[in-house]
């Protein structure tokens, strides 16, 4: 594995991390805030937090659009659809479902998050998927079946289990959606969504009686959400994407929930039944599918220009500019439009923004 490579795995796990801390830390913050409050604060927190970040780089006289490429009139279109799936109908929905759910068990089932991104990936993006990958999913879907099954409940399913299998859902049209502009700078698009749609919800939720949280109560809501939703995960999360692609992007966020249940343990004290232990061996069979995948062949780049943070040793970009133009930072990352020529060779390599190919 490159160096290069092996720093956007980094960043999916810390994303696999810090959300499946999150989706537990909200759950217990649901006793006492409502949902729809909740699910604002916890973007309102993103937004505000990054917001801060970027004054701060800017006081200290840092630019981001030497090294990282701004969002343009064309790319507002992906940026309103990942608001609405990812970022509005995606934690609403959680946090409608997590009460209703035990810890354990919704942590498992957002792993039905990698399945919903593959199968959009599949149909939509064309991303190449062989039998490992779908033998993994399997099993990821059998596991989920089962945490679903809830025999005194109507039909047998548990309402609040289908709420997050629906989540996984909305953030797998989410991880798709926003690969279009993953080449973007992160910040600005996580901090934006943040503030904008975290604003929405606070608004709704006031309209519909919501009472206020107690300032702690708001502060402790809005720093989850910075650390294990928006913000920080966001980003880490959106770089992985970038680097490779949205279906192993999401192999590696699918570990979340494994965290997740590390955490439900520590911070709830209900016991799952044995069914849980027999759907969490499935998962983690499943898990171990996607994420030692691996994919090489002789492929073909076509000539284009585009602009996206990159550097210079990665097999795909080797066009020279004058020293110091534009800027670079401290590991040869810079931002600019340029060219490529076409070219064929074979490597190991993801569906990210150079990897696109059909098959």
């Amino acid at each position: 594995m490159t160096s290069a490579r092996r720093i956007y795995v980094w960043y999916g796990l810390l994303a696999a991390l810090l959300f499946g801390a999150g989706s537990q830390f909200s759950k217990l913050m649901l006793t006492t805030v409502p949902p729809i409050t909740m699910a604002g604060l916890l973007y309102a927190g993103s937004g505000a937090g990054l917001l801060l970040v970027t004054a701060g780089g800017f006081v200290i006289g840092r630019k981001r659009d030497a090294r990282e490429a701004r969002l343009v009139r064309k790319d507002i279109p992906w940026l309103l659809a990942t608001m609405f799936f990812g970022t509005f109908l995606a934690p609403l929905t959680l946090m409608l479902s997590l009460p209703h759910t035990p810890a354990a068990t919704a942590a498992l089932l957002l792993s039905f998050e990698a399945v919903a991104t593959t199968v959009v990936a599949v149909l939509w993006m064309k991303e190449p998927v062989g039998r490992r990958m779908w033998a993994a999913l399997s099993l990821i879907t059998l596991s989920c079946i089962l945490l679903s099954y809830t025999p005194d409940a109507v039909f047998g399913v548990s309402l609040g289990a289908l709420g997050v299998i629906l989540t996984c859902c909305f953030w797998g049209f989410d991880n798709n959606i926003i690969q279009h502009i993953s080449g973007k700078d992160p910040l600005l698009t996580i901090m934006f969504k943040g503030l904008f749609v975290g604003s929405v919800m606070l608004l709704i939720g006031h309209a519909t009686g919501d009472a206020i949280p107690a300032p702690g109560v708001m502060l402790a809501s809005m720093a989850i959400g910075f650390m294990g939703f928006g913000g920080v995960m966001s980003i880490a999360l959106l770089l992985a994407i970038r680097g490779l692609g949205s279906a192993r992007a999401a192999s590696l966020i699918s570990l979340s929930p494994f965290f997740g249940v590390f955490f439900a343990f520590a911070l709830f004290a209900d016991m799952p039944g044995n069914l849980f232990f027999i759907a969490f061996t499935i998962m983690l069979a499943g898990t171990f599918l996607l994420v030692t995948e691996r994919h090489s062949h002789e492929h073909t780049h076509p000539a284009t220009v585009h602009e996206h943070r990159h550097r210079h040793d990665d097999f795909h970009h080797d066009h020279a500019h004058a020293d110091g133009v534009p800027p670079v930072n401290g590991s040869g990352y810079h931002s600019h439009l340029h060219m490529h020529e076409e070219i064929t060779h074979t490597h190991t390599h993801t569906p990210d923004i150079h990897h696109r190919h059909r098959h």
